[in-house]
């Protein structure tokens, strides 16, 4: 499994908790306080001895920082082995095409792929392509879609003819009946490159960026 991982490019050693030799600030309070504990019950009163129900609530008290450190400590080191868990099942998705958030078109080879997020059901799903000065090219009606992720393929055919290869940015709109749908375009692109965090791991997608994991809202075959 190492050996797979290293050939991926994941580097999954910036996730291994590190070993603090110094001790944690829960610790010297701990001790500070026993030490200060020792000294009043050395110099107490006789007559007038501490009260062990005070004593008491103190050592709880201690006691509940000390188990909420812990507490933490072992939450981190949970955030850790998941982001590691998700880096290697993400490294399955490298050379995928996946739609993320975005507005941008590449037409290469004939064909540009694009996608939309609907928020419900639509009657019309109607994808308004521009050129990179914003004037319309095309309108591709790629009819009704379940709620959801939907995706469509552009040939490039315009009103003038055919576009050529390049960037393009495109708009969505949908109704159903007389109601419109919320719509958010989602980008295609390959995934590159996976990288683990302690917040879970993020995917390169081509020149489109990196995003997080989450964000990938299809894989394309």
């Amino acid at each position: 499994m190492t050996a797979a991982v290293q050939n991926t490019g994941v580097d999954l050693t910036s996730l291994t908790p590190q070993k603090n030799a110094t001790k944690s600030e829960t610790s010297a309070s701990e001790d500070r306080f026993l030490k200060l504990l020792v000294t009043q019950l050395k110099n107490q009163d006789p007559l007038n001895p501490m009260d062990n129900a005070q004593m008491t609530t103190q050592l709880a008290q201690i006691s509940t920082v000390s188990g909420i450190e812990k507490l933490n400590g072992t939450l981190q080191s949970l955030a850790a082995s998941f982001g590691a868990t998700q880096a290697l099942q993400a490294t399955s998705m490298l050379g995928q095409g996946v739609l993320i958030p975005g507005s941008g078109l590449t037409l290469q080879g004939g064909s540009a792929v694009g996608g939309v997020m609907l928020s419900g059901p639509a009657d019309k799903v109607i994808v308004s392509i521009a050129d990179a000065n914003g004037v319309l090219l095309q309108k591709v009606d790629i009819g009704p879609h379940p709620a959801g992720v939907a995706n469509f393929t552009w040939d490039g055919g315009t009103a003038q003819g055919t576009a050529a290869a390049g960037r393009y940015t495109f708009s969505v709109a949908a109704a159903r009946g007389d109601a419109t749908v919320e719509t958010a375009p989602l980008a295609y692109g390959r995934v590159t490159a996976v990288a683990p965090s302690a917040t879970g791991a993020s995917v390169t997608v081509g020149d489109l960026g990196t995003v997080a994991l989450g964000d990938v809202k299809q894989i394309v075959r």
